[in-house]
């Protein structure tokens, strides 16, 4: 996919906020495929410095500050209204653990609507959000498990072809003006998955609905047609990428919308929400605390009105301590008759049944 600068006021050269690697140019070459994992529109000058990029638009955060502050107060408002359930284990803690697992899905949402939003800056792409369930269709998934990735340029399936399952993207980004789609999935941190198979399987997912997303899209988009899909995994985190696998940071982000400052918008819109973040679990985190300080002060001050045993006290009066050695002798541990034979014999064997567990029986 080239870079299409012919928008670009002469001499005008628009810097954006990335540092995107120039050698990934290397790994793709010139050669267009039908299908492919997410690539960026890299320039075609190799001379220039990797952070000069062109793109025919570009958006400022100044100007949609309003609207991604808008999305970020609906993260806050849709987090701190979430009802913990009780928790005997985490105890006055658990809105602070509610809280937390709160964050993890709505900042997903909230990259989700702010790359839609940033998106209308180029008026020549498309963001679809709803209804995005793709078929996986079975011919696509045995393409996929008996050939090369790169092997299956150009294989287009029947959306409507025998399906196992299906998988809903959090995006699908169509450049109308290149006939490219994009199929994104926004992760706010691939950490998670490191030492697990869950990206392989999703990513398994993702091409085998890229196969079939041609035809979905002409019968379920008002015949709308690309000719080129590709597939990128998109790190809020922003961990280095791996175009060649289809991992792409959110700080490349401008490339695959090809507009310029994206990234930077998405930078602020995220310190801006965990500012947010932050200040509501430290609010809650405090309410926690002082809960646990008026209980350990509640025990202390039932501790304080007990009677205390003054170990080095007063000691006691000497009929006191008769009638005390008195009740000592008379508790009866010294008689060894309290001891009986029968307690020496070994109890009688029973017969322990074992097996899987079963209903019982009515009775």
């Amino acid at each position: 996919m080239t870079t299409f600068t012919s928008a670009l006021p002469a001499g005008e050269v628009l810097r954006s906020t990335i540092n995107a690697d120039v050698a990934t140019a290397s790994t793709f070459g010139s050669r267009q495929r039908s299908l492919g994992l997410g690539r960026a529109s890299l320039l075609a000058a190799t001379s220039e410095p990797a952070a000069l990029r062109r793109h025919p638009h570009i958006v400022r955060f100044a100007e949609v500050e309003a609207d991604l502050d808008l999305l970020i107060d609906r993260a806050i408002t849709a987090i701190a209204d979430g009802e913990p359930i009780e928790d005997e284990i985490l105890g006055h803690y658990v809105h602070i653990a509610s809280l937390v697992r709160a964050v993890s899905f709505r900042e997903g949402k909230l990259l989700e609507q702010a790359v839609e939003c940033l998106a209308k800056a180029n008026p020549n792409v498309t963001v679809l959000t709803q209804s995005l369930k793709l078929p996986l269709v079975k011919a696509a998934l045995e393409a996929l498990s008996g050939n090369d990735w790169s092997c299956l340029d150009g294989v287009k399936l029947d959306c409507e072809a025998p399906a196992k399952g299906s998988y809903t993207p959090d995006l699908i980004v169509v450049n109308r003006a290149r006939h490219t789609a994009y199929i994104l999935d926004l992760k706010r941190s691939l950490a998670s998955y490191g030492d697990t198979s869950r990206l392989e399987e999703l990513k398994l997912k993702m091409m085998a609905s890229a196969m079939v997303l041609p035809d979905w899209l002409y019968k379920n988009h008002k015949r709308m047609m690309v000719d080129t899909v590709e597939v990128a995994i998109v790190d809020g985190a922003s961990r280095p990428s791996d175009h060649a696998t289809g991992i792409w940071a959110l700080s490349e982000i401008d490339d695959l919308l090809e507009i310029d400052g994206v990234a930077a918008c998405m930078a602020e819109l995220r310190l801006r929400f965990g500012r947010r973040v932050q200040q509501l679990l430290e609010t809650v985190a405090r309410k926690a605390l002082g809960v646990v300080e008026i209980a350990v002060s509640d025990a202390a001050s039932a501790l304080s009105a007990k009677p205390r045993i003054a170990l080095n006290g007063p000691t006691l009066s000497y009929e006191d301590e008769q009638a005390m050695a008195a009740q000592d002798e008379d508790d009866g541990f010294d008689d060894l008759g309290c001891f009986d034979e029968d307690q020496d014999e070994e109890p009688a064997p029973v017969r322990i049944k074992v097996g899987f567990a079963r209903r019982p029986r009515g009775h």
